[in-house]
């Protein structure tokens, strides 16, 4: 996954949520119809970018009365992908460092940490 999940743009990023919310295979006129309301941009763009994640292998396309697409890894699969990439990158590929920022930054509520806390305690005695 992770050859074409570091490779995809911000802007196909956006393609991929309408695909991603869908849950089902669809054509290109309605992800077309999609993205042009979000962002404002021209039909050319959103089928080029279509044709780029499809050359990258994120995206499947298949030929029915018109082309439909699916994407081929999912949206947890490709926030997981890119966040372990920030931890790498940005935190010398320790998540714990990512947290100590994390709090020493002051940017988790009280409960933000203490949904954390839940949330480790039930991880720790899987």
């Amino acid at each position: 996954m992770g050859n074409f999940a570091e490779r995809i743009a911000d802007s196909e990023l956006e393609i991929m949520k309408v695909l991603w919310a869908a849950g089902e295979p669809l054509p290109v006129s309605t992800i077309r119809t999609a993205i042009c309301e979000r962002t404002g941009w021209e039909s050319s763009t959103v089928k080029t970018l279509l044709y780029r994640l499809t050359e990258k292998g994120a995206v499947r396309q298949e030929k029915r009365d018109v082309y439909y697409f699916t994407p081929c890894v999912s949206e947890r699969e490709y926030n997981e992908y890119m966040t372990q990439a920030l931890i790498d990158r940005l935190y010398k590929s320790s998540a714990k460092n990512l947290v100590a920022s994390l709090l020493s930054s002051s940017q988790l509520s009280a409960k933000d940490l203490e949904e954390l806390q839940n949330m480790f305690r039930e991880g720790s005695h899987e």
